[in-house]
């Protein structure tokens, strides 16, 4: 046979590519390849130690007899097919947990044979997803979860709930409100924050709650120095644990809002005058430490405090990693009995909640198993507010000045007018210096007290802006209280 008669090489593999993947592209333009029948998707252009498409390309084409092919054919056989691919429909890829067809939720198990979980509303499957329904896809940070088991009878609660050290059992209703949420794919849930003394195994029990939803291999990590290493972090995986936290620094704090209710970052793609890059995230997030000291009121809205304790007894760390590594089939079982049957629960939503998805699944899980959640949550934020209060000291003097206006009445004055009454108020007789942060101006008071305005509100003080003929303004009022049958039908 001549030279011109061959076949080229980038030809044939083209071929066989378009014969054993999918190809399809993101949103974002990323085109993914998913072997015909699997429900993983790579990213065709990844160089990623977890597994490339290049990679599995080259073993398929060695091992079904094609040969060894150089870097050049198959780089022109990726570029044709990237550009065909360009013209598919769009299909999302996901981690770990994703939406499906008629109300069903997945759980990826993160197995090679790619057997997922299907939570729909009469219970959960075993399955190998449909590729058209759910692709997944892995990095790094997706560990491996067992095969969870059947007729459990939440014998796996009780067991979760026994190796960890949590401080009461509305604590523990809350844990599990979590563990529920982590796998709901359009739930934005708090962030748990372990506090606890020294000794009280924050950083094991922390481990326990990411492992339950991802594996064995799931860890905490200290935070990142910078923004993009942490968002990095939390876009390759779904669960995202910070350990041993000992302040918040505002760029931090601002963050991990982002990442609790969503956001997006855009940045200039590797190469390129004037591509970008999109990265959007929402993920679970899990924090441990004694104290962060000051928290920060969007924050403080965010977070839902899981207090432990000192354990009586210590074991050692192989013994408690083997029970609990024994026991992860039933604990993943029971929790997936237990989100069916918290889904199939019909309760209100708390409409006076900033996170509502989170609280209405909170009434639901009290439906569901007769718990008191949504009480603990409530009583979790209010405990928050008082942090943000003890750390806040112009949030401690607009307190006390509301403190001597009457129920029902409100003062308006001009952000100026206000700095110079709540200054002289902290001050006294000017022999009490300022503290560090104190407002400098009527325009930083104003930006502190829209900050500060939820946590005000929670205390029965009301802040709002508003502008007349002369200037714009600042009122501040103290509602009414609400007659005693009202606040019993609140709760």
């Amino acid at each position: 046979m001549s030279d011109d008669d061959k076949t080229p090489a980038r030809e044939i593999i083209a071929d066989y590519a378009r014969q054993h993947f999918r190809y399809f592209r993101t949103a974002d333009g990323t085109v993914y390849a998913q072997q015909n029948g699997h429900p993983v998707a790579r990213p065709i252009r990844s160089q990623g130690t977890s597994g490339s498409h290049r990679q599995e390309l080259m073993v398929g084409l060695f091992n079904d007899g094609h040969g060894v092919f150089n870097g050049t054919a198959l780089k022109e056989a990726l570029d044709l097919i990237e550009a065909l691919a360009l013209i598919q429909d769009v299909q999302p890829v996901h981690i770990r947990v994703a939406p499906g067809f008629d109300g069903a939720t997945w759980l990826d198990l993160g197995r090679n044979d790619g057997q997922s979980i299907r939570i729909h509303p009469t219970g959960w499957d075993t399955l190998t997803p449909n590729p058209q329904e759910v692709c997944w896809r892995r990095t790094q940070l997706t560990g491996e979860l067992p095969l969870p088991a059947r007729d459990t009878n939440g014998k796996g609660i009780d067991l979760l709930l026994g190796l960890c050290n949590f401080a009461s059992a509305e604590t523990e209703t809350l844990a599990l409100a979590w563990l529920i949420g982590c796998l709901g794919p359009s739930v934005p849930v708090p962030a748990p924050f372990l506090t606890g003394p020294q000794g009280a195994g924050k950083s094991t029990g922390g481990r326990m709650l990411v492992r339950v939803i991802e594996g064995m291999s799931g860890d905490l990590r200290r935070a990142p120095k910078d923004e993009e290493n942490l968002i990095a972090a939390v876009a390759a995986g779904w669960v995202t644990a910070l350990d041993n936290l000992s302040h918040l620094a505002p760029d931090l704090s601002d963050l991990m809002c982002c990442i609790v209710t969503g956001a997006e970052t855009i940045k200039r793609a590797l190469y390129t005058d004037g591509d970008v890059v999109r990265a959007r995230y929402r993920r679970p997030l899990l924090l441990t430490g004694i104290d962060v000291g000051v928290i920060r009121p969007d924050l403080a809205e965010r977070l839902l405090p899981l207090r432990l304790e000192r354990p009586r007894t210590r074991r050692t760390e192989a013994e408690l990693w083997t029970e609990f590594e024994e026991a992860l089939p039933v604990i993943l079982g029971s929790l997936l009995d237990l989100t069916v049957k918290v889904r199939a629960a019909e309760a209100d939503i708390p409409t006076d909640l900033r996170m509502a998805d989170f609280a209405h699944l909170c009434a639901q899980l009290d439906v569901a198993t007769g718990l008191t959640s949504l009480g603990a949550y409530r009583t979790s934020l209010d405990d928050l507010n008082d942090d943000v209060i003890e750390g806040d000291l112009l949030a401690q003097t607009v307190l006390q000045h509301a403190a001597g206006l009457d129920a029902g009445a409100e003062e308006r004055k001009t952000s100026a007018e206000w700095l110079q009454v709540l200054t002289h108020l902290y001050t006294g007789d000017g022999f009490r210096p300022l503290p560090k942060g104190w407002p400098t101006t009527g325009k930083v008071l104003s930006d502190r007290l829209k900050r500060l305005q939820p946590t005000l509100t929670a205390r029965g003080v009301l802040i709002d802006w508003g502008r007349n003929k002369a200037a714009r303004y600042i009122e501040m009022a103290r509602p009414p209280a609400p007659p005693p049958n009202a606040q019993e039908q609140a709760f």
